[in-house]
């Protein structure tokens, strides 16, 4: 299959053209991403398994990482993170396709490169994301970019940034700068709990999530238009999560990315890149797991959990009724 994309070379401020490394056990797949990196303007450095590259010499990995890590083994995930690591130091940008099954492990590896990561990916979910990789490279010389995929990613840069908005009016102690859902370093009166900073807020009169039942019967009630229409007509991934994450956070249960991008109705590359927006938006936390390293839950922010509550609050206020709705 030959891919239906053509570039010219691409390169970087320098001149010289950007170098792509391919690491894949799959061999199949190991080819097309070694031929669509081709066709997309790359220059490929090197393309082989991962064992091979765990058991080689140590080289530059280039400006460009492909990745297809179909298995959570013990070895390729220790290889993962130290390509998280190398990839995060040297600026590189990373694709990562993996398995349902092994989302929660390979998804635990990175929290340095911020890589792209699918999940089950055709091939071309493939090309498009070498396209958006190809966004974020400076100086790019292209024939052609894909209008299509570049308009979903602003529809979805747009979208959350106004649920971020949105849910900024209803938060509590506004910032000068940046709102209330700007990225900052802990300051004083932040607290370390198992890697993951909670803001201390006065309790005053602070309202507090409803029961967690509650919401998972709101969650069910969302849910079950499903059976009457179609699905993609309610596709909203940014509110279920939201939600989800509501009642975890209620229940005082951990929610792992698999789970999440279950209850987003979305398909799991999806979710992946809403939850991604939303974490560099300040609406969600990554959080590590104190009894595996290796692996990361997702939660509300502190600025978010009070702002569905006083959402929840609020509606209720209004017309009890409506909460159920």
């Amino acid at each position: 299959m030959q891919a239906d994309f053509s570039y010219e070379p691409v390169c970087n401020s320098a001149g010289c053209q950007i170098g792509v490394t391919v690491l894949a056990d799959r061999a199949h797949i190991r080819g097309e991403l070694r031929d669509d990196a081709e066709a997309a303007g790359f220059c490929v450095l090197h393309s082989m398994s991962l064992a091979e590259y765990a058991n080689g010499a140590i080289t530059a990995l280039g400006d460009v990482l492909l990745v297809d890590c179909a298995e959570d083994t013990a070895e390729a995930l220790a290889l993962l993170s130290r390509l998280d690591m190398r990839a995060g130091k040297a600026g590189t940008q990373m694709v990562v396709s993996t398995t349902m099954g092994a989302l929660d492990a390979i998804f635990g590896c990175f929290s340095s490169s911020a890589p792209q990561i699918l999940v089950d990916p055709c091939r071309s979910e493939r090309v498009i994301a070498i396209g958006r990789v190809l966004a974020h490279v400076p100086n790019l010389r292209l024939r052609e970019l894909g209008e299509e995929d570049r308009m979903m990613l602003l529809r979805l840069t747009e979208q959350v940034g106004r649920m971020a908005e949105r849910l900024e009016k209803t938060a509590p102690g506004q910032r000068v700068s940046g709102g209330a859902f700007r990225l900052e370093a802990p300051q004083p009166g932040w607290r370390s709990d198992d890697d993951a900073y909670v803001r201390q807020r006065p309790a005053g009169n602070r309202p507090r999530l409803p029961d967690a039942g509650h919401i998972r019967q709101i969650i069910k009630h969302r849910q079950a238009r499903a059976r009457y229409f179609d699905g993609d007509l309610f596709a909203d991934p940014a509110w279920d999560m939201l939600l989800d994450l509501a009642a975890a956070r209620a229940e005082g249960t951990k929610v792992c990315v698999t789970s999440l991008c279950i209850a987003s109705g979305v398909p799991a590359t999806t979710a992946l890149r809403w939850i991604g927006q939303m974490v560099e938006t300040g609406l969600l936390v990554r959080v590590a797991d104190p009894e595996d390293r290796r692996r990361a839950h997702i939660a509300l922010s502190e600025d978010t959990a009070d702002a569905m509550a006083r959402y929840f609050s609020d509606i209720a206020a209004v017309s009890p009724e409506l909460v159920a709705a």
